[in-house]
């Protein structure tokens, strides 16, 4: 390039850059502005309190599928499905509630007997707790109407944070799920876990 194409070029020159109050790397020091790397920290930070779930409540953490119940045409009948608990702690069901029934109350079978759960039913981190006949389930006690094959029942659970999830489960027909209660074990609505 020859000197009349240079200066026609109008290329800066060093005195047009001090004119122009570039920053320096030391005035990018004293500014205090973030590096990439305190960047990325606080993103990483941020993302970390809400995947921790420090706000989660127990109904946004859990979800209920193939819930069902048993059909009956009085008295008492139970609810079964699987309860997953997706959150990074354990939640406890403390309380169960229907229009179905005056009172839900959670029951295990232990060894052929039934019983309540007593201190609420836990559902650990990250698992799956299977309510089923002959293990965990919902007992429906003082039916408010009989309930069909086919009908849909309306639940509702209560988390130890005071937090609900209502679901709802189809009652079919089932034989089995009739085991012997523990002696000591009221069927009585005023027995009531909180439901």
């Amino acid at each position: 390039m020859s000197r009349a194409a240079f200066a026609a070029a109008k290329i800066p020159t060093r005195a047009a850059f001090a004119a122009a109050k570039i920053p320096t790397r030391a005035a990018f020091a004293a500014a205090k502005i973030p590096t990439r790397a305190a960047l990325v920290a606080a993103i990483a930070l941020t993302l970390a309190a809400c995947s921790a779930g420090g706000d989660t409540k127990g109904s946004d953490s859990l979800t209920v599928t193939d819930a069902w119940a048993k059909a009956a045409d009085s008295s008492m009948t139970a609810a079964f499905g699987e309860i997953t608990n997706s959150s990074a702690h354990d939640i406890t069901i403390v309380a169960a509630s229907s229009p179905a029934a005056t009172e839900v109350q959670m029951h295990e079978v232990v060894d052929s007997t039934m019983r309540k759960v007593d201190g609420g039913l836990v559902i650990p981190a990250g698992q799956t707790r299977r309510l089923q006949p002959g293990g965990f389930h919902l007992m429906f006690i003082g039916l408010t109407a009989p309930i069909k094959a086919g009908d849909v029942v309306s639940l509702t659970l209560t988390f130890d944070d005071d937090s609900q999830l209502t679901f709802t489960a189809v009652a079919k027909d089932f034989t089995g799920a009739n085991e012997s209660y523990d002696a000591g074990m009221s069927m009585s609505p005023s027995a009531s876990m909180g439901g």
